[in-house]
This record gives C-alpha cells, sequence and structure tokens, in this order.
C-alpha cells in the first residue's frame, strides 16, 4: 500500500507540473484547476505514506536519506500552498511543483528500508536538528522557483521585449517581496536547525562544532549565501536581482550539501 501511495503521489506531481506548465503558456482556467486538484491528491498520498512508516518505525521522516527527500518535497508543497494562498501567484506552480517531481523521483534510486530509530534521552536534539533543517529547506526551494521567476520577468523588462510570459507573471516588486519573505522564515529555522545539530553534538560527547570538510564546508557556505540575503537587505538594502541569484544559487548549494550526506 506505501509503494502504490508513493507512486500515486509522483504521478500526481508529474500531472500537475506538465498542468501548471500548460496554464502558464495558455492560461486556461480549468487546467490551473485540474493542476491544483493533482497537487492537493499528491499531497494527500504522500501524507498517508509518512504515516505508514512512522506506525512501523515509531518516528517521523527525517532519518534516512529517503526519508529527508521524502520530507522536503512534502514541505515544499505545504510551503507553496501557503504562499499560493497568500500572494495568489499561480505561476509558481510552475517553478515549484516540478522540483518536487524531480525530488521524489530522485528519492526512488534511495534505499527505501524503513529504520526504527533507537530510543535515547538525546531523540529531541537530533529531531529538532533535523526537522529545523529540512523546513529550512523547504522555504529556500519556494525562493528559489521565485527567483527564477525574477530573473525571467526582469530580463524581459530590461530587453524591452515583453513577452509572453511578462504578461503570465507577478511583478518584480511581488516577486522580490516574496522571496524576501520566504527567506526571513526559512534562514532563522535553518540556523536553528545549525545550532540545535551542534548542541547533539555536545550531548553525545563530541565537539561542539565537528569539523569535516567534505561534508562541513559546503553546509557552512550555504549558510553563509542565505546570511548575505538576510543580513543584506536589513543592513544595505540588497534586493532585487541579487537577492534572487542569491536564492538561487544559495539552493543549488542546499542540493550539493545533501547529496554529500547521503
Amino acid at each position: 500500500m506505501e509503494k502504490l501511495f508513493f507512486n500515486l503521489s509522483l504521478l500526481s506531481y508529474l500531472t500537475a507540473s506538465l498542468g501548471y506548465f500548460i496554464y502558464l503558456v495558455h492560461r486556461k482556467h480549468f487546467v490551473a484547476v485540474i493542476s491544483t486538484v493533482a497537487v492537493i491528491i499528491g499531497l494527500v498520498l504522500q501524507t498517508a505514506v509518512m504515516g505508514l512508516r512512522a506506525s512501523v518505525t515509531g518516528h517521523g521522516p527525517y532519518t534516512t536519506s529517503f526519508e529527508v527527500a521524502f520530507f522536503c518535497a512534502w514541505l515544499i508543497v505545504l510551503v507553496y500552498f501557503f504562499v499560493e494562498w497568500r500572494y495568489k501567484i499561480k505561476d509558481l506552480g510552475a517553478f515549484v511543483i516540478p522540483l518536487v517531481f524531480l525530488i521524489l523521483l530522485y528519492s526512488t534510486f534511495l534505499s527505501q528500508e524503513a529504520l526504527k530509530a533507537p530510543k535515547s534521552d538525546l531523540t529531541l536534539w537530533i529531531t529538532l536538528h533535523r526537522s529545523l533543517s529540512i523546513v529550512g529547506y523547504a522555504a529556500f526551494a519556494v525562493a528559489f522557483g521565485a527567483g527564477i521567476m525574477y530573473l525571467i520577468q526582469e530580463h524581459q523588462v530590461k530587453s524591452k521585449k515583453l513577452g509572453i510570459m511578462y504578461f503570465r507573471m507577478p511583478s518584480l516588486e511581488t516577486l522580490d517581496n516574496l522571496n524576501y519573505k520566504v527567506i526571513t522564515v526559512g534562514f532563522p529555522l535553518f540556523t536553528l536547525g545549525f545550532m540545535t545539530g551542534s548542541l547533539w553534538n555536545v550531548q553525545t560527547h563530541q565537539p561542539f562544532y565537528k569539523w569535516d570538510i567534505i561534508k562541513t564546508m559546503p553546509l557552512v557556505v550555504t549558510w553563509l549565501i542565505y546570511s548575505l540575503i538576510f543580513f543584506g537587505r536589513m543592513l544595505v538594502g540588497w534586493q532585487g536581482k541579487k537577492a534572487a541569484q542569491g536564492a538561487i544559487i544559495g539552493f543549488i548549494a542546499v542540493i550539493f550539501t545533501y547529496l554529500l550526506h547521503v
């Protein structure tokens, strides 16, 4: 049953990805409705898969590489729905939902073995570390989509060749504001995930900051990229194209960091 639900959720996100792209180009309302329904179905099926796994493992979806990818995809959908409801940017689905599909597709190549977590007084710290980090990643994924939309829109404005996409997407101001708001939420959560991971090291009698140049350096670089966007906006007014490019580069760093930890 779990495998069936997983495959159906993957199919639902593929359908929604294609639908949102068609809606972006042709503006057929019924296509947008079908795409939204497909995403909802995918989310419900994903939730069912997580529930089934939790009943077997006794923990949330954050222990194995497969669970981290699966959980991240699930959270991206939740963040997307909130943003779409808050900002009414339906076209964001054409840039975010395909990412969800690709993450789930990638997870099919990972071991899906359900592992039971050992009982420990330190479970709280590792749970906070992984959960907060993954929520931060989900927010960064939506910022990534908004960043791509911003660069497309900005290119059309500067080239003075207003193609069909210009009239399909929100204003530069709206996209820039969305990018900032999402990172404003995601960066502190990601930072807390970083810190709770260090506290977990202390509790397990390891150094507060365990240096592993292969795994830790990309994580530090990722944190620095988003800190530049976060603090740069507040201190020096860094916004617009630079912030969009930062969100894209930052999420590429997130993917690279994840792959090193697989």
